[in-house]
């Protein structure tokens, strides 16, 4: 059965803002919830001087109505207010961001691990049908999606909300019902444009992440067999089928361009009639003395403060749906069910001599077809046992067994009398050793690669180890001996 880890369906969920919730107020991290109460004032606080220095601005628009009766004192302790407040609220929202960089990386690498984690503990089924470059860049979009929800959600429609809030509240102070609403009605009809449309974008996310996916593990795998490529002259399709998946990719990108012209045109004129309606009503009232200038220069003013944020809505909401896409794929994983799980209270394998029997076991990799049948044998402890057949007879599928990467059908596997299934596989797994029928090398040292066997050997262990693997004499005769690098999958060194 696939796994279909790369891409959700239908509308994005918010499920992946709450499973976030716990990482952003971490248990046990009372330095990091106090970060997060501090950087909500710091907001708070910004937001308040945002919404007051329109206000100020028209004040002082109000003292210079008459230049022959100017209070110049009032105009500049005006004035001297009014830059206050446009430092204060930048500072506090440099400030606000600090604060939070710390909770909000400290979340992002919490559940990037956690999935790393996890995709090492799912089964062997699960790694044999998965593509390495998709799963990938599906933690690696998942970890920006983080990033991009706590930057933009937190910190860029909350402070909207709540400017939008001060800023009604001003206009029905200072102005009238009708100013106020025509400001609210705008925001609205603002907002409905922007989701509507944005929500019409996500099929074209979906498949450009799905090509682009496509095209990443294509690549992967491609460069991964580079030897094999070339030994068989097979460039030129390699290339075709990575151009197939771009073409594809630069399509669903072509469309998503298109429906963002769609969107900002749409808001700009959305915005435009709202600002028209405010000033067409603080004017109507100034001509029947109900308003001063200065507040027709203040509503204008608020006008165009609320469109910076509202204009950045349409990225901000855009960003948003895009993160909650790539995070639901990576929570999607991280909520992948183990297929082979250690029991309740499980207990370490007790070794005493390593005797191994397989007792009439039976398994399959599907259902259509059983590979092993009854099958039974015993390797008396300090013996060798040879097991031989052709291709595809079951041999590497007796290992996978032993190591418990999968569960059988029936039957029992026993070392020294104790089913494996009884005890915790990480003490299964320490006290077997294999030599895999494949070239297993990860692209570090020589060093590091002999050491993994036992993470943290000493480097007298480690030239023991290769003197009894008789490769000794080889290492040192390499230009930097144990510290070279042996490529990856160990392709720098012989095959032999």
């Amino acid at each position: 059965m696939a796994h279909p880890v790369e891409e959700g369906s239908g509308a994005p969920s918010f499920r992946p803002l709450w499973r976030l919730m716990p990482y952003l107020w971490p248990k046990g991290r009372p330095d990091l919830r106090f970060r997060v109460i501090v950087s909500i004032v710091f907001l708070i606080l910004a937001t308040g001087f945002t919404s007051v220095s329109p206000l100020i601005y028209g004040w002082t628009v109000d003292q210079l109505k008459t230049p022959a009766n100017v209070a110049i004192g009032t105009v500049m302790s005006l004035i001297v207010a009014y830059m206050v407040s446009r430092i204060l609220l930048q500072a506090f929202a440099q400030l606000r961001d600090g604060v939070f960089a710390k909770v909000q990386y400290h979340a992002m690498r919490e559940v990037a691990v956690e999935t790393f984690a996890h995709v090492h503990t799912l089964s062997m089924r699960f790694h044999l049908e998965r593509k390495t470059g998709g799963l990938s860049r599906v933690i690696e979009r998942g970890t920006k999606g983080i990033d991009t929800l706590l930057s933009f959600a937190l910190f860029s429609i909350f402070p909207t909300i709540l400017l939008l809030v001060f800023y009604s509240a001003i206009l029905l102070v200072e102005l009238n019902v009708s100013v106020a609403l025509s400001t609210i009605a705008m925001v609205v009809a603002y907002t409905w444009f922007t989701f509507a449309i944005t929500r019409w974008r996500i099929a074209f996310r979906r498949e450009m992440n799905q090509n682009d996916t496509d095209a990443n593990t294509k690549a992967v795998d491609s460069l991964l067999n580079f030897e094999t490529v070339k030994y068989f002259n097979n460039e030129k399709h390699e290339t075709r089928r990575y151009d197939v998946s771009m073409e594809k990719y630069v399509n669903a990108s072509i469309q998503s361009d298109i429906s963002l012209y769609i969107l900002n045109t749409g808001q700009a004129a959305i915005m435009a009639l709202g600002l028209g309606a405010v000033m067409a009503l603080t004017a109507w009232g100034i001509a029947h003395g109900q308003f001063s200038i200065g507040l027709f220069v203040a509503g204008n003013a608020i006008l165009i403060q609320l469109y910076q944020p509202l204009n950045l809505l349409g990225t901000v909401y855009r960003e948003i749906t895009q993160g909650l896409v790539d995070m639901e794929a990576m929570f999607r994983l991280l909520n992948q069910p183990r297929e082979v799980q250690d029991k309740p209270g499980a207990k370490p394998l007790a070794v005493s001599g390593g005797e191994i029997r397989f007792e009439d076991v039976v398994f399959s990799y599907d259902p259509e077809r059983i590979v092993l049948k009854g099958i039974s044998f015993t390797v008396p402890a300090g013996k060798t046992v040879a097991i031989v057949g052709p291709s595809g007879a079951g041999k590497s599928t007796i290992s996978r067994i032993l190591y418990r990467f999968y569960d059988i059908k029936s039957g029992r596997v026993t070392i020294d009398g104790q089913d494996i299934r009884d005890v915790t596989q990480e003490s299964l797994r320490s006290v077997i050793g294999i030599v895999p029928q494949d070239t297993v090398l990860f692209n570090d040292t020589v060093k590091y690669n002999i050491a993994y066997g036992r993470i943290g050997a000493n480097e007298a262990d480690i030239k023991e180890a290769a003197r009894l693997a008789q490769i000794d004499k080889f290492i040192v005769e390499l230009p930097m001996g144990y510290d070279a690098m042996v490529g990856e999958r160990g392709l720098k060194l012989s095959g032999g």
